[in-house]
């Protein structure tokens, strides 16, 4: 993490010493934006169970796979003619899914199952809905072109299939590092790459058709990188 943070730091002072001089005007980025985007996510969801028999399996359907739409909202207030205060909120729809596949224990050691009775057990979590909550001190550069470093607070919907108790949903820390270039008519064209770091996932078996012994756990990481088109009213 603090290899990161030294790294966009580095990159804003780069920033400053080239373009500290340009003639620039942070009225042009300031005030309230809409804008929808594209995004790449890449999500690893790296699982483990300590069921015993089986190896659990991942697959994941957001990243690669296909783009990402999304929507983002927010407010930009100007601090002197060279900074800005962005203060904003985006989301994100797509899911990751990552499943467990076991034979459990003989019905026997589940209390309310049937004697004598087994059978291959799954249980699958899925990430679902991002949604982000940021600030980003802003450097303008030029009267069109700004760069930015954000941070945010990020939360996802968890799912769950099989005899599992349901985990919390998701709660993570989002670093970024992007650009902004606004147009004299007010429409804004945003990049942006950055990555997310969740809370992890556990559950356990509910002892009706998985053990209560059985226990499930996975930590999520999103890496992404975006492009945004809207406009500054």
């Amino acid at each position: 993490m603090n290899k990161i943070i030294k790294i966009l730091c580095a990159a804003c002072t780069l920033a400053i010493a080239n373009f500290g001089m340009a003639q620039a005007d942070s009225s042009n980025f300031a005030g309230p934006y809409l804008g929808v985007s594209i995004s790449g996510y890449g999500m690893q969801l790296a699982g483990t169970s300590n069921a015993g028999v089986g190896q659990p399996t991942e697959e994941v359907s957001i990243g690669q796979v296909a783009p990402i739409q999304g929507f983002e909202g927010g407010y930009a207030l100007p601090i002197g003619s060279l900074f800005l205060l962005d203060v904003g909120a985006s989301y994100h729809s797509g899911s990751a899914k990552l499943e467990f596949h076991n034979d459990d224990q003989p019905a026997t050691t589940c209390s309310g199952c049937d004697a004598g009775t087994t059978g291959a057990q799954k249980v699958s979590f899925s990430v679902d809905d991002l949604t982000t909550i940021s600030i980003a001190p802003t450097l303008v550069l030029s009267d069109t072109s700004s760069v930015y470093i954000k941070v945010g607070l990020s939360e996802a919907d968890i799912g769950v299939t099989g005899d599992v108790t349901t985990p919390a949903d998701l709660s993570g820390t989002t670093w970024s590092l992007g650009s902004r270039t606004v147009l004299d008519s007010g429409i804004f064209v945003r990049t942006e790459a950055g990555y997310t770091e969740y809370n992890g996932i556990s559950a356990h078996g509910k002892g009706n058709n998985i053990a209560s012994a059985n226990s499930y756990s996975a930590e999520p990481t999103v890496a992404f990188g975006k492009v945004s088109l809207g406009f500054r009213f």
